[in-house]
């Protein structure tokens, strides 16, 4: 196969962050933003004076401007109002329905933007940040997705990137990313299990890796199940108890909302070291001429009980992708926790007791999927040589098994 004569990138696309990656000199390396950050926020805003703002610094104004501050759009790409209750969203930002489609309101810049202009927005500071960081444009990139990502989703992605001014040239599915970077150096065949929980989605994949062979024996997941889910029970749970406190609704009130969505992200995070965290939200709201503070305390024991129907969700996943694969639990070599959300306690507790051993967590579930897709442009432009692999991805009238192999 001839050999991409440039940079080529890999790109985790990711619901609540993206991180960007290259392969050089036989590994594969983060590149920092501009902000010399190695995550991304996946949050695109437009200022009051029209200003397009991504990244960081958009994340920082959602909660003073929630209208048109938008996030987690990638549980939105390629899918259409059919598939999709609008009317169910807890975003702070409008999403409407227009000729089927989905279209997110910007009320400052007076129009509507689709899902894939938004990623767009994302990719093309991705895009810009690496040409400045290699020192030379970047016109290509893999990009993955989750292995359960439709066709039409997997084409919006494809469209994204377009849109960015990138061909990208290979969609490969998150779960199979990190398992080539597990494995690239592994010589006996090895079974192994990833279990990726992200800020949107959810996989499981089964792969058979070793001596350059990454073969998906099976995949399954939650297109629907991500750290946002636990997000929104913390703040349901939060908008519950201070209309019990207060009998004010806090639910239809979009600056209130951001501001809830935020508290409730830092406290999860906060309750996988802590047993305990107070949450302080004071001038939530007013009524009339009086200001009403939000103010509670959470435990890790009730977050777990908030969150145990999202943990369940994870098991049957996990039994079809071994059942899927004709193996048994104890075929598995390792289980290899993926995504920010896999730090979460009782989901290691879950996979662990599940499975019988401890997940191997030696690689950052944040960058390894980034790195992954970066090992496999190495494939596409020449850098690495005898690797197949052979990975599943589903459509919507049957199963496509697509297979590379770059002999040296």
């Amino acid at each position: 196969m001839a050999t991409i004569e440039e940079n080529v990138i890999g790109i985790d696309l990711g619901t609540s962050n993206c991180v960007c990656a290259f392969f050089e000199n036989g590994k594969a390396e983060i590149i920092p933003n501009s902000e010399d950050l190695r995550m991304t926020p996946s949050f695109v805003a437009y200022t009051d004076k029209k200003e397009l703002i991504v990244g960081q610094v958009a994340k920082r104004q959602a909660l003073n401007n929630p209208h048109n501050t938008f996030y987690s759009v990638k549980k939105l790409i390629g899918r259409s109002n059919k598939e999709v209750d609008i009317n169910k969203l807890q975003l702070a930002y409008n999403v409407l329905a227009e000729n089927g489609l989905l279209k997110l309101d910007c009320p400052i810049m007076e129009k509507t933007f689709a899902p894939e202009q938004i990623s767009a927005s994302i990719l093309q500071k991705l895009k810009s940040d690496a040409s400045a960081y290699l020192k030379e444009e970047v016109k290509k990139a893999v990009i993955t997705v989750p292995a359960y990502f439709n066709d039409s989703q997997r084409q919006a992605t494809k469209d994204a990137g377009k849109i960015a001014g990138l061909e990208v040239i290979r969609i490969i599915n998150e779960p199979t990313a990190p398992a080539i970077s597990f494995g690239l150096d592994k010589c006996d065949n090895e079974t192994i299990l990833v279990f990726d929980l992200g800020g949107g989605t959810f996989d499981v994949s089964i792969l058979e890796v070793g001596d350059g062979v990454f073969e998906v024996l099976a995949t399954s997941g939650d297109t629907q199940l991500g750290g946002d889910n636990f997000d929104e029970k913390i703040g349901q749970w939060l908008i519950k108890r201070f209309f019990e406190k207060e009998n004010i609704d806090l639910s239809n009130n979009p600056r209130a909302i951001a501001r809830i969505k935020d508290a409730a992200e830092k406290a999860k995070i906060d309750l996988s070291i802590l047993q305990s965290i107070r949450i302080s939200l004071p001038f939530i709201c007013n009524i009339g001429q009086k200001a009403k503070h939000l103010e509670e305390t959470l435990t890790r024991k009730d977050f777990n009980k908030l969150t145990e129907n999202l943990v369940n969700r994870c098991r049957e996943p996990i039994s079809k992708a071994i059942n899927d694969a004709d193996l048994i639990i104890s075929d598995l070599k390792e289980n290899v926790l993926v995504g920010g959300s896999t730090r979460i306690p009782s989901i290691q507790n879950m996979v662990e007791s599940f499975l019988g051993k401890k997940p191997n967590r030696l690689l950052n579930p944040d960058e390894v999927v980034a790195l992954g897709a970066a090992i496999q442009a190495g494939v596409l432009s020449g850098k690495i040589s005898n690797v197949v692999l052979l990975d599943v991805t589903p459509l919507s009238l049957g199963v496509e098994i697509v297979g590379d192999y770059y002999p040296t």
